[in-house]
């Protein structure tokens, strides 16, 4: 082949790549998108006196049955990139615990490995009383700590009001807490005004909402119309960015 039988070779080649190339171009960054974390998601339940130890079974098994059900287990492993879970267990003024740290939920092994510890960590405290303030405060910290996602959701699920130190308001206000949507699980039972306070004192942030149980026995499929809700709102907050 002859210089003008390769410069027409060349000039085809390219015509060829052109296209492919500004295809690529335009998908990279979707791509790249793709695997950025879309939520942060931070489970906090309460663990003061006013839950005992087989609510604080209902709880655990009710977050765990959540978690492995497919109208959660979908949106949480098949969104546009991860969603980072981390979990902890609240009472009194100094008494969070963290049962999971920050993990990015990858695939089903890290759902189930989340389930495992749910079924096999032991209960944090019991004679504590509801420091709902504190446990909010706490979780600025928890998202100091978080790999970086492109929203940051806090859940606090809990049965009673704040009877110990600061309230949520102040929290709020002495905490990093901005761009957090601040969402809850009001259990009754012990307090048939706890939705409204949830709703009143709790929730924060466009959007927030409070999901409603009328006792324990009812955690678990509030827990997985919450968890459902969240991230599916948030699947389709990602995808219109």
């Amino acid at each position: 082949m002859g210089k003008h039988g390769e410069y027409r070779a060349l000039v085809i080649l390219q015509r060829a790549f052109l296209p492919v190339l500004a295809l690529w171009l335009a998908l990279a960054p979707l791509a790249a998108r793709a695997q950025e974390c879309r939520l942060a998601l931070l489970l906090a339940i309460d663990v003061s006196a006013s839950v005992n130890e087989d609510e604080h079974q209902l709880q655990r098994n009710g977050l765990a049955a959540a978690l492995l059900s497919p109208e959660v287990m979908d949106p949480l492993l098949n969104g546009p990139g991860p969603v980072a879970l981390a979990i902890y267990e609240w009472s009194g003024r100094f008494q969070q615990d963290v049962l999971l740290p920050w993990r990015m939920m990858h695939g089903e092994a890290d759902v189930l490995d989340t389930v495992e510890i749910l079924q096999s960590a032991p209960r944090s405290t019991a004679e504590l009383p509801t420091a709902l303030g504190y446990a909010i405060g706490f979780a600025a910290d928890m998202f100091s700590q978080a790999p970086p996602c492109l929203f940051r959701t806090l859940d606090v699920a809990g049965d009673g009001q704040n009877n110990d130190g600061f309230v949520p308001g102040l929290a709020y206000r002495h905490f990093a807490l901005d761009g957090v949507t601040v969402n809850g699980l009001a259990i009754g039972g012990a307090s048939r005004l706890i939705r409204d306070y949830y709703e009143d004192e709790v929730i924060r942030g466009p959007g927030a909402f409070v999901e409603y149980a009328r006792n324990h026995g009812e955690f678990a499929a509030a827990m997985r119309r919450k968890l459902e809700r969240e991230l599916r709102v948030m699947m389709l907050g990602s995808l219109s960015e």
